[in-house]
């Protein structure tokens, strides 16, 4: 139970994060990076196979680690959908 809560606090932290970062970019004159979307996708998808892999691999002392990656790759699958829906 508190691994799923960890890694759903990582989840829903960096969507609102990475917003948050846009907006301010956005507020000081920034343009938008291209290919941003996709950056975060390859992010994405490199977490979550080391995280399938460290799930594997490690025991249970690793689970942080694990809750940390499981956590990052699926709150950057999250932005990536919430970039899609603005």
């Amino acid at each position: 139970m508190i691994r799923f809560l960890r890694i759903t606090l990582i989840a829903f932290v960096l969507p609102v994060l990475f917003a948050t970062s846009q907006r301010i970019s956005e507020a000081r004159g920034n343009e938008p990076v291209p290919g941003l979307s996709y950056a975060v996708g390859v992010l994405a998808v490199l977490f979550l196979v080391r995280a399938f892999v460290t799930e594997h691999m490690r025991g249970p002392e690793a689970n942080l680690q694990k809750d940390l990656l499981w956590g990052l790759a699926a709150g950057a699958i999250a932005t990536i959908i919430s970039r899609f829906m603005m």
